[in-house]
């Protein structure tokens, strides 16, 4: 059961690492934080504003 719990938990900071990426932000930076901080990472960046480009 734990691994599944690994699993999931990767797939989900490689799915926040997509979203902030589509928002302008570091994909790298918020696979970290997501891998600390789980779902709390995913509705962050699902309530900041896209970032201007650069």
């Amino acid at each position: 059961m734990n691994e599944e719990y690994f699993v999931g938990w990767g797939t989900l900071a490689l799915i926040n690492a997509g979203i902030a990426q589509g928002k302008n932000r570091s994909g790298l930076n918020w696979f970290l934080i997501s891998l600390l901080l789980g779902p709390i990472a995913t509705l962050s960046l699902v309530l900041f504003d896209k970032l201007p480009s650069k």
